[in-house]
């Protein structure tokens, strides 16, 4: 391979579950931008079906909506039967939808604990397995397929806010990660975590009510991350440059972890 070709990912076909807003849309951008065929999902039709034809005029690209309730076996499965229906194989899933939670914790409810738990990990996993015959297809040595899931760095330290099951899911992602890394290697899939740190997204802003300036300056970067930053990282990933890289949680976050500790507060 030419090295000016490390970082091709051009005529591959990307799932990026929750890839209508936040993190999922910056991915979604990124793929799009580098010629990748990107299909999304949301639960709610009409905003899905717009960012989709947003998405696709902006970066003359294709973008296809399915709206879908990952939370469910029953949305899982549907989801399943739509992709099907326009593709045999995938070459990149992006396990990104996901849910937060936030209440103190003597009033944490069980509710909040099994609507997280349930879609950040339980639907990760399946959608995952139940979509592992579609990666395999195009998959080979020289030509592995991706699985990125995106975790936090609420898995990694513990978080500033009171978000119990939130934070214990993410850190369950990285550790499934590493679980699902070592089976789908054989079958020349590749499965890594990316841990965002601060992101504007809804997530983050309905915590800080949008106001990103505090979380900015307290960044070693003093800033919050870009849509390039972690586009960036989901394409490096998935692309040639990216093909020994087995079960890794990569944090991007401004240095957060590794320089400054957990505070976001």
């Amino acid at each position: 391979m030419k090295i000016s070709e490390l970082f091709n990912v051009s005529g591959k076909v990307a799932v990026v579950t929750g890839g209508s807003r936040g993190i999922g849309e910056m991915i979604s951008s990124g793929f799009l931008a580098n010629g990748v065929k990107v299909y999304i999902t949301a639960r709610k039709e009409g905003p899905l079906v717009e960012k989709a034809e947003e998405l696709a005029k902006k970066y003359d690209g294709v973008c296809i909506p399915i709206v879908c309730d990952l939370s469910s076996a029953v949305g899982i499965d549907y989801f399943l039967k739509k992709i099907r229906e326009k593709e045999d194989a995938i070459d990149f899933l992006i396990n990104n939808a996901g849910a937060a939670w936030g209440q103190p914790f003597d009033e944490f409810s069980e509710a909040g604990w099994d609507k997280v738990m349930d879609l950040n990990v339980k639907s990760l996993f399946f959608i995952t397995q139940k979509l592992t015959e579609m990666l395999k297809v195009r998959a080979s040595s020289n030509n592995p397929s991706r699985v990125i899931n995106i975790g936090s760095i609420d898995g990694l330290n513990v978080p500033a806010f009171e978000t119990y099951s939130y934070s214990t899911s993410k850190a369950a992602v990285h550790h499934l990660t590493r679980v699902m890394a070592a089976k789908l290697v054989k079958e020349n899939i590749l499965v890594n975590a990316i841990a965002p740190g601060p992101y504007p997204s809804q997530m983050l802003g309905s915590a800080v009510d949008h106001d990103y300036s505090e979380t900015a300056r307290k960044n070693p970067r003093n800033r919050v991350g870009l849509p390039e930053d972690i586009a960036g990282l989901a394409i490096f990933l998935c692309s040639q440059a990216g093909s020994y890289i087995v079960g890794e949680t990569i944090a991007s976050d401004g240095g957060i972890v590794k320089t400054a500790g957990h505070n976001l507060g």
